[in-house]
């Protein structure tokens, strides 16, 4: 059954690629090729995880950490299990 999850995030911006790194305990590690300028760095990152889990972008938010490297993304439509089964696949 498909709910909500919280999943804590650790951004790396200005990188050389967009990639989802790996797990560092429960956080996410992730890392965008923009800036953390107006935006552009969240956008990257919510496009990044949904194209990943499989989702539409609408599905990913960040609720928490706008202007930080730590981050809180709120996922609608997928569980716990199957979103750690994507992201480490």
């Amino acid at each position: 059954m498909a709910g909500t999850v919280r999943l804590p995030l650790k951004v790396a911006p200005k990188a050389s690629r967009n990639a989802i790194n790996g797990w560092m305990g429960e956080t996410l590690k992730v890392s965008v090729t923009v800036a953390p300028e107006k935006g552009k760095a969240n956008q990257a990152v919510i496009e990044l995880l949904a194209e990943a889990l499989r989702l539409p972008k609408s599905a990913v938010r960040i609720v928490r950490g706008e202007t930080s490297t730590s981050k809180l993304a709120e996922i609608e439509g997928i569980d716990e299990l199957e979103l750690r089964r994507k992201l480490s696949a």
